[in-house]
């Protein structure tokens, strides 16, 4: 199947560096550009592509308001685009339901295996992200949970053996490696994430490993 992208970017230049590399990989077609959030939004709308590779500072509408918006009317999954600088922003599309976050600085062939991740139902975080966000919550002059963060009372809703694969998520484990820890089948392990993001009202298995961290489980 035919990966179709939206890619929105408001540098000219590397909006062009994109859509060249995607492009030109096999199985992957980019079906619009945008160049604003209020774009971005409006072509998924249009479109309905399979994912939008959304960078986070545009004009007219921010990346997160747009993924925000994209997420919750179920038109794509969305990739984020982030750079060191910008863990703000990181939580606040991880929130708005963002499927992935890579660096601007990636090389073009880990571009196009984060699209195919994505695209395959993954959840997928850059590394350096990864650290980071790690640091945030581990933090010991941080609390686990913000003051309007998530209650701990909506571990109620889920099966003990959801709550293991909930922590595993928050470990940043893939589906085989959950079904390594925790042994049992990946398509197992499929069918319980499906239950457990069902359950939490959750929109992407990243927002889940967020969740999981929140909660300090």
């Amino acid at each position: 199947m035919t990966i179709r992208i939206v890619v929105a970017e408001d540098q000219s230049a590397v909006r062009a560096g994109l859509v060249l590399i995607l492009g030109s990989a096999p199985g992957i077609e980019v079906v619009g550009e945008a160049a604003d959030g209020e774009e971005a939004v409006r072509l998924a709308r249009e479109l309905r592509p399979d994912l939008v590779l959304m960078d986070v500072q545009m004009p007219k509408l921010d990346g997160v308001s747009a993924t925000r918006r994209v997420v919750a009317e179920g038109l794509a999954d969305v990739l984020v685009l982030t750079t060191f600088d910008l863990d703000a922003y990181v939580f606040g599309a991880l929130r708005a339901g963002a499927a992935g976050f890579l660096l601007k600085n990636t090389e073009a062939r880990d571009l196009v295996e984060a699209v195919r991740t994505v695209a395959r139902g993954e959840g997928l975080i850059a590394p350096a992200v990864t650290r980071r966000l790690i640091a945030e919550f581990a933090a010991p002059s941080r609390p686990v949970r913000a003051p309007d963060g998530p209650d701990p009372a909506l571990l109620d809703r889920l099966t003990p053996r959801e709550r293991e694969v909930l922590a595993a998520l928050g470990a940043g484990l893939s589906n085989a490696e959950v079904a390594v820890r925790l042994d049992m089948a990946e398509a197992t392990v499929k069918t319980h994430v499906s239950k457990v993001l069902g359950k939490l009202e959750l929109r992407s298995r990243v927002q889940a490993a967020v969740l999981a961290r929140e909660l300090g489980i």
